[in-house]
């Protein structure tokens, strides 16, 4: 994984890296700023909450620009239910009520027409209905504060929106990005922000007007690099205005709240383009519950050894799926009891005992059914609906083999899970499309369980395909690659209900099955024929010769079941292909490694550090974390991050013990004690730059500078610790020559030795006396990191000649 995050890391952009544009303490004088002295300071940090909220306004709206119009409705529904949710005192919900019932009551109204706007894919009611919003949270920290402090927040709340446009970068929308930049550019301006920090701070209000505008100018020239990078210079300057114009509590706990912003924005990036590749965890195991279904059904039908081969066969392919340490990390119980789940199902099966099948597959699909929800998150109900479709396939194969009984009970079955809203499926259904809930549970998924149960097979087929069709209009209203997920679940059930049926000896049935799911993927699949072929165009052929391959079978009277597991293969590998094709995934690791490196130089690191050693902690804790999720495709992060930013505000503010309570395991990362580390040097640090050392390399807060060097073989280079935390030097263990002897501070011999030995404070500079040296003997190019600060960028290189 370190090698992949260099690569990351060494093609993000780091404007952030300049010290004069993250509030730092070289900036201006500060303004006094007699207001500040007759806020208190647990309702500095409950007011500085209210301005994250509303920096996350802005996203759903973005996301609709975007045309990522669920997306942003999902955004929206996230943000109630962090809000509705959150507890202890100080938090925003209460305290907002208390503050003002006609703001409360108005935020939440104008919440709920951010939604439903979204939902109808009304851009200009969205916008209308964040103002609102927006109105009603500046109204209350007006109450609480004061009219000139409020302008003050708004500064680093546009701030945020600045990099908001990412989004829009991310998608491709270079037209909405350059009028979003001149957009923010104008209100600056028109709102009296440049004018409030160039009083204090003119090259900070200048430097904001002039980013925005190269930004602006990139964007429209098709440099989505150049675009981003400037629209975070215009942030950086933004906090460095604020340092100087408010007094050191606001300016702190607002950038701290700004912080938590950049977190829901790379939340926001990490939704549009491509799903994650825990999504692709969660879609196969969502084919595990329709296998195991499969089995039921052929045990069902008297053929209990190819069932209990189906039970054998999901066991060892989850044995050796990507999938199985995904549950296990997810969901330890889960895990196993869907483990034993499977090993009970082939007893069951083998003993004919038709009641133990029944609880085994239970147990397999509840325990999955966790993992999923877990793993996909608010991407799970899409899985749900593969999962359906797969099943409600079922019940039709089942009535076309003249069991219309089964049929009706598996539909019924169907029927009252949606009802129980399993995985949210019923809500998200209903709010994704009020007409697409009507046509599919009352105008046909009813009259599909009595069409069955009166052996109506004109109304059958009509109610089959009514079904069907709406859940794959609902999956066509999300991105083709996450509708690719439940689609993919899908198709491969389709194979395996192929060789169910040919085992039960229909090969016609089996080959119609096959030859409608080709068509169906051809017809787009709702939009997962498009997302495998642009993802890997290799993939995509391997997968239609695989179906080619089971559809022979069948027509050949071969074995459908052996040529079923390789194209369930094919589709659970197109799953992962789709995730890690790209998507936003990137800009939005990109967007974090950023914020890592503003808040490594910015005024707050040092404040936060001075106000609560263990918040401090805890949040870089968080922030690495989720950049390293982000990077590796994990769903984890934001919300950890989030609250750690909002306790960071809290403490800045001067009242750390009275922030809404984080649990123990997100105030460090792992409920591990974050007691200060006592650091120790090693045998090859020493005090001072040695007399023959060739060359020197500074490491400054997040950066080496320089960062790359050029020497001769034999050449001693002494690395000196010049800013920020403690920093070591190591070497990529792949990065460095073939024959070259590893090296790193503290004398470690290989990579993973040196970064364990950080852990330990082992080969650290943490005092600028301190300095790590090395001679290089060996030609060729040596790469090296920085551990604490890797996913800030901090990389650097030596060519030796």
């Amino acid at each position: 994984m370190a090698h992949s995050r260099r690569r990351l890391l060494q093609t993000t952009g780091t404007v952030l890296a300049s010290a004069a544009l993250a509030g730092c303490s070289g900036s201006t004088t500060q303004t006094d700023n007699s207001d500040e002295a007759s806020i208190a300071a647990a309702d500095l940090g409950v007011v500085a909450e209210w301005n994250a909220i509303r920096t996350r306004l802005r996203d759903p709206v973005i996301l609709g620009h975007a045309e990522e119009y669920a997306a942003g409705a999902s955004v929206v529904g996230d943000i109630f239910e962090r809000f509705e949710s959150v507890s202890g005192d100080n938090n925003a919900h209460e305290r907002l009520e208390a503050t003002d019932e006609e703001h409360y009551e108005g935020f939440e109204t104008a919440l709920s027409d951010l939604r439903s706007t979204l939902e109808n894919d009304d851009l200009d009611g969205a916008h209308d209905a964040m103002k609102d919003a927006d109105k009603h949270l500046r109204g209350a920290q007006t109450q609480l504060t004061s009219e000139e402090t409020v302008k003050q927040l708004t500064a680093l709340v546009m701030g945020v929106h600045i990099k908001d446009v990412d989004v829009l970068l991310a998608t491709d929308a270079l037209d909405d990005a350059t009028f979003e930049y001149n957009q923010i550019g104008t209100k600056f301006q028109d709102k009296g922000l440049y004018d409030m920090i160039a009083d204090a701070d003119t090259e900070a209000a200048d430097s904001v007007i002039d980013a925005l505008d190269r930004a602006a100018t990139a964007a429209e020239a098709g440099d989505k690099s150049k675009a981003s990078d400037a629209g975070a210079e215009a942030f950086g300057a933004a906090t460095q205005g604020l340092h100087a114009v408010a007094g050191a509590n606001v300016a702190g706990a607002a950038h701290m709240a700004a912080l938590q912003g950049l977190g829901w924005d790379a939340a926001a990036l990490s939704t549009v383009g491509g799903p994650s590749t825990d999504y692709a965890h969660a879609a196969a195991l969502n084919l595990y519950r329709a296998r195991a279904y499969d089995a039921h059904w052929v045990a069902a039908n008297g053929d209990s050894d190819t069932a209990a081969t189906m039970a054998s066969d999901v066991f060892a392919h989850f044995e050796g799926a990507r999938a199985h340490e995904a549950l296990e990390g997810a969901d330890n119980e889960a895990y196993e009891t869907f483990e034993s789940g499977l090993g009970s199902l082939q007893t069951q099966i083998e003993s004919g005992n038709a009641s133990g099948i029944d609880d085994a597959v239970a147990t397999i699909d509840e325990n999955l059914r966790s993992g999923i929800d877990i793993l996909a998150g608010g991407n799970a109900p899409l899985l749900q609906s593969g999962f359906f479709r797969a099943r409600f396939e079922d019940a039709y194969e089942r009535y076309q083999q003249g069991e219309a009984g089964a049929a009706a009970t598996i539909a019924e079955g169907l029927f009252g899970r949606f009802e129980a809203n399993e995985l949210d499926f019923h809500e998200t259904l209903e709010d994704t499309s009020e007409s697409l809930y009507e046509t599919f549970e009352e105008e046909h998924l009813g009259a599909l369980i009595t069409a069955y149960e009166n052996d109506d097979t004109e109304a059958v087929d009509t109610h089959h395909q009514g079904v069907l069709g709406a859940l794959l209009a609902f999956e066509a209203e999300h991105s083709a690659a996450l509708a690719g997920g439940a689609e993919a679940c899908y198709m491969a059930a389709r194979g395996f209900d192929a060789a169910g049926v040919a085992t039960l000896g229909n090969a016609d049935r089996a080959s119609t099955i096959l030859s409608d799911a080709f068509a169906h993927f051809e017809a787009g699949a709702a939009g997962y024929h498009e997302a495998i072929e642009a993802a890997d165009a290799e993939r995509y052929e391997s997968f239609e010769a695989a179906l080619g391959t089971v559809q022979t079978a069948a027509d050949d009277g071969g074995d459908v079941y052996a040529e079923a597991k390789p194209f369930n293969d094919e589709a659970v590998a197109s799953m992962y292909a789709i995730a890690e094709a790209g998507g936003a995934s990137d800009p939005a690791a990109a967007m974090m490694s950023d914020a890592f490196a503003h808040f490594e130089q910015a005024e707050v690191h040092e404040a936060l550090e001075e106000a609560d050693h263990d918040t401090y902690e805890g949040f870089e804790s968080a922030l690495e974390s989720y950049q390293s999720g982000l990077e590796s495709g994990s769903s984890d992060g934001p919300e950890r991050y989030a609250a750690m930013a909002r306790t960071g505000g809290f403490a800045v503010a001067g009242a750390a013990d009275a922030a809404p309570s984080v649990d123990a395991a997100a105030a460090d990362g792992d409920g591990e004690d974050t007691e200060e580390t006592a650091y120790e040097g090693g045998p090859n640090i020493v005090e001072g730059v040695p007399d023959d050392a060739d060359h020197v390399v500074e490491a400054q807060a997040v950066v080496f500078e320089p960062d790359e060097l050029t020497v001769q073989q034999g050449d001693t280079v002494a690395w000196e610790y010049a800013a920020g935390d403690a920093h070591n030097v190591v070497a990529y263990e792949d990065e460095i020559p073939d024959d070259a002897e590893y090296w790193a501070s503290g004398g470690f011999d290989s990579e993973a030795a040196a970064r364990e030995g950080w852990e330990n404070g082992k080969g650290a500079l943490h005092r600028s006396d301190q300095v790590y040296v090395h001679t290089f003997e060996t030609t060729g190019t040596h790469e090296y990191l920085c551990v604490p600060h890797e996913a800030a960028g901090m990389v650097g290189k030596i060519i030796v000649e």
